[in-house]
């Protein structure tokens, strides 16, 4: 408030200074408390700015960690799954081309757009990219619409063709190729149950599954091999492709010598089918998720395979690798190990058979150790095929009598007469086969044996198994024959050319042939071996078997050689003469054969020499046994007129096709391929004998059927007339023509004419 000095100027001086003072407080008091509220503000902003950079320093360190974890993520993500990445990109791409597409025409609100809402621009849109003549929906006349819209539009359908219709189609097309190869692979579970499973492949696998194709119904077949699958199904196929073109053309011929509709209604009933159905993966025969992948423990038979040492084209490699097998095979023993994990598992199906090859002793020896800790009784029945042995005991059994050749092609395989088992009843074995002969005219009983658990199983003969079910009464219509009660096998003569890795299991064969027929006036066999001089050291020139009379040093260019023995050796014998021409299983692949090939044209042209020098040779004194490894060379060998063709490894595989059906004739093959040793009093074991019907019976049987044949001799030799000591339990299969013709018993017997001549051979069973 100013006061009232009228004019006195001193008081006006008085309270201007006041005035001045109190103003000077205010504007000082007003300044100070500004700079005060100033620096508050300012420490509250720095405060602020301190608090925000410590929030976004926070944010992007935690964005960081995030960021981080999230392309860890990604990355795993796409080492593992990069399927799924690629296509959630191109998902996720084609969703924001979508929107920004339908943005982009939903902005424009040009003629044809003004009513357009987003989502049907959208709509439109993904119309345009799968059909561009959608485009109508958004310019329904191209003269109106404006040039940006049709810009626009256009760009959206190829930009859209590219992004959706080639990256989706690229996805699928990648995927599905994908899925093929992990499918072939095996990379994906297989569900199947009653199939086979062979593990690994070698010369012989082929022909496994071959034989498959005489059983009924449809067969599956899974291969796990380790590589090589293209080879494998190209092998499966062709050798699939050349049975059935054989077995089509075999019935064509059978069904020529009829007429009318009786030619086609035989074609139609016989009418052979490709059963097979096989599946080949590559995998790791060891790995326990990939067996499990091929149902292993729902298979009905696992088949463990050996693996072929001939298949490498570097010599000493290959040499390394035949000593290495030579010792052993611990892959095999690795792979037996894990399938009987698997198949003797609560969870796996009961009676599961495996088979495995065992080419040496220790591998023998440790598949037993492994069969009585692993082996589950109706679980899983492990069977080892001793291969080298097997075979080596064949051939010795062919070189003794070639026509056994013929018989166990047939016996020994699922087409035609073969072996089958059953349970036992608990009968003797005189009288099963006496009961069975009464009541069965359609098999031929063979044996009783035990089993490992002591259970009795019967064997018997036949085309099918449904003949053991055919009972019918086979009357006795008073056929008789005589047999020679003085019967001995005559005197063997052979020349061995060549050598195999079975040789050893060869001799271990004529040894115990030996065994059971030789007799204190002489020997039974007289051997000629001729090979080159590495062989004839590495067996010590065959010193430790006396039958060996002689040993001649000479490969396959020691032509001059090799003739002059062989027709010397011919000649000094009055007895037939068999040739067992061997291949060695031990060179490459490309050298497979071709010393058996040669020797074979040698003999082939000393035969022909001798019947052009003498037309009364006999050709029947010399019978050729030629073995081939590989099935392909057969037609060659055949072509020199050579009834027996031995191929091996078939033997082994039709044998092994059989245990993984029927595993009880484990037991009945071993004794069949076992003669009696020297320490037995009594002839324990039976083999199937090919005897000439001119020694055999003290006169030709008339004619008969075979039902009347089999029973007669059987009667003859096993009869309650015959003395408890001279039976010899025998029973004929079949008979042999001097050409060759095998006849064997299989089918109705008392429809069977059979009218024997004394150059005939039968075919028995029997135990000595």
């Amino acid at each position: 408030m100013i006061p009232n000095c009228n004019g006195d100027v001193n008081c006006l001086r008085v309270y201007n200074e006041k005035f001045c003072v109190l103003g000077g407080y205010f504007v000082g008091a007003t300044v100070c408390g500004f700079l005060t509220a100033s620096k508050v503000i300012v420490k509250i902003c720095r405060a602020a700015i301190a608090f925000f950079r410590a929030m976004c320093y926070n944010m992007s360190v935690i964005g960081g960690i995030m960021f981080g974890k999230l392309r860890e993520r990604f990355s795993v993500l796409l080492s593992k799954r990069p399927g799924r990445v690629v296509l959630l990109v191109i998902l996720l791409l084609n969703i924001a081309f979508i929107l920004v597409a339908a943005a982009i025409i939903k902005a424009l609100s040009l003629t044809g757009t003004e009513d357009m809402g987003y989502w049907r621009a959208v709509y439109y849109t993904v119309t345009m990219i799968l059909d561009a003549g959608c485009i109508d929906y958004v310019v329904s006349d191209i003269g109106t619409a404006g040039v940006v819209l049709v810009i626009v539009c256009l760009v959206v359908i190829v930009l859209g063709m590219v992004l959706f219709t080639g990256a989706v189609i690229g996805y699928l097309t990648n995927y599905i190729s994908g899925y093929i190869e992990a499918a072939n692979t095996g990379s994906h579970k297989l569900v199947l149950s009653g199939h086979t499973v062979i593990l690994n492949w070698n010369s012989r696998a082929s022909e496994i599954i071959n034989d498959l194709l005489y059983c009924d119904g449809k067969q599956y077949v899974v291969v796990l091999v380790p590589s090589g699958k293209d080879v494998v199904e190209r092998e499966i196929a062709e050798r699939l492709a050349d049975t059935v073109a054989k077995e089509r053309a075999d019935i064509a011929n059978r069904a020529a010598k009829l007429r009318g509709f009786s030619r086609l209604a035989y074609k139609l009933k016989h009418k052979f089918k490709n059963n097979i159905v096989s599946i080949v993966r590559e995998g790791d025969t060891f790995s326990t998720v990939q067996l499990r992948d091929i149902s292993l423990d729902r298979a009905r038979s696992i088949i463990i395979l050996g693996n072929d040492v001939n298949n490498t084209l570097c010599k000493y490699e290959h040499a390394n690798t035949r000593e290495s097998r030579e010792k052993g095979n611990p892959q095999s023993i690795k792979a037996l190990v894990q399938v009987a994990d698997i198949t003797a598992a609560e969870s796996s199906d009961d009676d599961q058979k495996i088979v495995v090859e065992t080419e040496d002793e220790w591998t023998r020896e440790l598949v037993e150790r492994i069969i009585d800790r692993k082996q589950v009784d109706g679980k899983c029945n492990i069977i080892p095929v001793a291969v080298n042995r097997i075979l080596g005991r064949l051939l010795s059994q062919f070189s003794l009598m070639p026509e056994l050749n013929l018989a166990y092609r047939e016996l020994f395989s699922n087409r035609g007469m073969t072996f089958y088992a059953k349970s036992g009843s608990g009968a003797g074995e005189a009288e099963f086969t006496r009961n069975y002969l009464a009541t069965r005219g359609s098999a031929i009983p063979l044996a009783v044996l035990k089993n490992s658990d002591g259970k009795p199983i019967e064997y018997y003969a036949a085309e099918s198994e449904r003949d053991d079910e055919r009972v019918s009464d086979v009357r006795d219509t008073g056929y008789r024959v005589a047999v020679n009660p003085d019967y001995w096998l005559e005197q063997k003569n052979i020349i061995i050319l060549g050598h195999n890795s079975k040789i050893k299991d060869i001799m271990d064969g004529f040894d115990s042939f030996r065994d059971e027929w030789n007799r204190a006036d002489g020997e039974i066999m007289n051997i000629m071996v001729i090979d080159d001089k590495a062989h004839l050291e590495k067996m010590d020139h065959y010193k430790a078997y006396p039958y060996v009379t002689k040993t001649v040093e000479a490969d396959i260019f020691d032509r001059g050689v090799v003739y002059e023995m062989i027709e010397r050796f011919i000649d000094a014998n009055e007895t037939d003469t068999s040739v067992l021409i061997l291949s060695d299983d031990t060179v490459i692949a490309d050298e497979i054969d071709s010393a058996a090939i040669a020797n074979l044209i040698y003999v082939s042209d000393i035969i022909h020499r001798k019947r052009a020098a003498d037309p009364d040779f006999d050709e029947g004194r010399v019978d050729v046994i030629v073995e081939i490894i590989n099935p392909k060379h057969y037609d060659i060998v055949k072509s020199y007129s050579v009834n027996n063709v031995v191929i091996s490894n078939r033997y082994i595989s039709k044998m092994i096709t059989q245990l993984g059906e029927k595993d009880a004739l484990y037991d009945f093959y071993t004794d069949i391929l076992t003669y009696d040793g020297d320490g037995t009093s009594e002839y324990e074991s039976k083999e199937i004998y090919v005897k000439k019907v001119s020694r055999y019976f003290s006169e030709v049987p008339p004619p008969c059927t075979a039902a009347e044949l089999i029973r007669a001799v059987y009667e003859a030799t096993s009869g309650e007339s015959v003395p408890s000591e001279k039976r010899n339990h025998t029973l004929v299969l079949g008979y042999v023509k001097p050409g060759g013709e095998m006849v064997l018993f299989s089918g109705n017997q008392s429809k069977t004419e059979v009218k024997l001549t004394a150059q005939d051979k039968l075919i028995m069973y029997s135990n000595h």
